[in-house]
């Protein structure tokens, strides 16, 4: 072993350096060749730890090991082979430097630790993801059960990094952090809520940083640009910044717009109101008229043969309109922005798309607009809508249909 940890010992004294530099060079030298060690290991472990896994799992019927390699289990696994080379080696590399040994000995134990905790994540995330696929779990809160026990998982592997920093055992630590658990949960109060609201973010994804959201409570309408133990920061499109605490991020309500943004398309959802009264039957001369708008002509063509047909067999009486069935004007005109919207550039295809009646108010007949944009962006989304309803707007009245106003009542002074 000594000529192994002062190989490089005898050259550095043969080219003159001191006893106490030639034993700084040798041991600088060791390690860089240990740092080598190390990064190739973990290289080729997780190459053919990845590989292997992925291979077998490609064979195999059941999902369980695709979900571990989908998790990265086996590439957290294979970081165990570096740490156990660095353990065995360390001593060799640090001989002449005890303290120093010792200082970096208790840091990989502690890193160990967390690799540990790493790897018992990776695989609880496989369970729930594969729990979920089975169809007797699918209705269980499996989310909760598998917080709880990665919550404990998370209590204990910092309790033990704890342990091993101050050199105290496991059963000591505990022991003396339960005597004085009453002062610290009185002065950590706000940091412990922020602590167990990170970890639970954390694992659930939650929030990260620059997801839009709201929180009315707090007047946050923005980005967010920092999450810590105990605050939530989050710049509003006002530039002015808000402060969160991190525990009501689990236990208030907000609203997060990743999935929209991710998604691609943007909600739009606005409605107009169109007085009743304007509402009608269309006579065979209105329905020629609107013929010359060409997104619904092929519509009214054919809505005209299907009903006309409808009509005859039943033997309708079509001298008074309210008999059989018919057209109106506030139907076509909601055909036509139907198309109207479908055929627009800045709406998503691929989302859903209608034009529906809502229920009726004494403002008149609800006309809604339920479509998505394409273009996520604040600006362009607003554009977008914008064009639609200065469309719809100005299209209506070809439709003989007019829009509820609301008209100021102006009262008179009494006369004498």
């Amino acid at each position: 072993m000594f000529l192994i940890n002062h190989y490089f010992y005898e050259y550095f004294c043969k080219f003159g350096f001191t006893d106490d530099w030639a034993k700084f060079l040798n041991m600088l030298t060791l390690l860089a060749i240990l740092i080598v060690i190390i990064y190739v290991s973990d290289v080729v472990a997780r190459t053919v730890m990845v590989k292997s896994f992925t291979k077998f799992a490609a064979r195999s019927k059941t999902t369980f090991d695709d979900l571990l390699v989908s998790h990265k289990a086996p590439r957290n696994i294979a970081h165990l082979v570096p740490l156990f080379i660095t353990i065995k080696v360390f001593p060799l590399v640090f001989s002449d430097y005890p303290k120093i040994e010792a200082f970096l000995v208790l840091m990989l134990k502690v890193y160990g630790i967390l690799l540990t905790i790493w790897i018992v994540r990776s695989i609880l995330r496989t369970l729930e993801s594969y729990f979920k696929t089975l169809p007797s779990l699918r209705d269980k809160p499996i989310d909760s059960y598998i917080q709880v026990v990665m919550l404990f998982v998370w209590i204990i592997g910092v309790a033990s990094s704890l342990a091993v920093l101050i050199n105290l055992s496991f059963l000591s630590f505990f022991t003396t952090i339960g005597a004085a658990s009453a002062v610290l949960l009185l002065i950590f109060k706000d940091t412990i809520l922020g602590f167990v609201a990170s970890i639970q973010v954390a694992i659930n994804d939650t929030l990260r940083i620059g997801d839009w959201i709201t929180m009315d409570k707090y007047g946050a309408d923005g980005d967010v640009i920092e999450i810590n133990l105990s605050t939530v920061q989050v710049q509003n499109f006002d530039k002015t910044i808000t402060t969160i605490p991190t525990y009501a991020i689990i236990s208030e309500s907000f609203k997060n717009w990743r999935g929209m943004q991710s998604s691609g398309g943007r909600r739009i959802k606005r409605s107009i109101l169109i007085k009743s009264k304007s509402i009608h039957f269309l006579t065979n001369e209105e329905i020629e008229n609107l013929k010359k708008i060409q997104l619904i002509t092929k519509y009214l063509e054919d809505k005209q043969e299907e009903l006309a047909e409808y009509n005859r067999i039943n033997n309708i009486d079509q001298s008074t309109l309210v008999n059989g069935r018919n057209l109106t004007n506030l139907g076509v005109f909601r055909i036509y922005l139907q198309t109207y919207i479908e055929r627009h550039p800045g709406i998503h295809k691929d989302m859903s798309l209608m034009v529906r009646q809502l229920q009726p108010t004494s403002q008149g007949i609800p006309l809604e607009i339920y479509a998505f944009s394409n273009d996520i962006r604040w600006v362009k989304y607003e554009s977008i809508m914008s064009d639609i309803f200065d469309h719809i707007f100005s299209s209506i009245t070809y439709f003989d249909l007019e829009l509820f106003e609301l008209t100021p009542t102006i009262f008179e002074a009494p006369k004498n």
